[in-house]
């Protein structure tokens, strides 16, 4: 039995990986059966690996789709956004951590730092 190949799946449109998912799925179906009634049962976890690709691919193709359409909106939803780690994500963006105070800018403005000239 000839396992399905995920790289020529992922140049299909999701008409045809929906077909080919639906033969796997009977494919499946008949090893099962065979399996029952005394069969080879090595064919089905191949079986079952083919299905579980094609719905890899679907996924994987759905998501790319979802973050190109999400990709100039303001916001984009919680799965398509970058996981990185809790603490990340709650730190400051650059633009906060460059914003001073009220207070800050006048003693800035008023005790700028001194430029000493070194004798050599």
């Amino acid at each position: 039995m000839a396992g399905v190949k995920a790289f020529e799946l992922r140049n299909k449109n999701k008409t045809e990986l929906i077909k080919i998912l639906d033969e796997q799925k009977q494919k499946l179906a008949e090893i099962r059966v065979q399996k029952v009634a005394g069969g080879r049962s090595q064919e089905l976890g191949e079986a079952r690996k083919n299905v579980a690709r094609v719905l890899t691919v679907i996924n994987q193709t759905q998501r790319e789709q979802l973050r190109l359409f999400y990709q100039k909106k303001k916001f984009t939803p919680l799965d398509l956004r970058v996981k990185k780690t809790r603490a990340m994500r709650r730190a400051l963006t650059p633009f906060e951590k460059s914003k001073k105070t009220v207070r800050q800018q006048k003693k800035d403005a008023h005790f700028p730092l001194r430029k000493y000239a070194v004798k050599a």
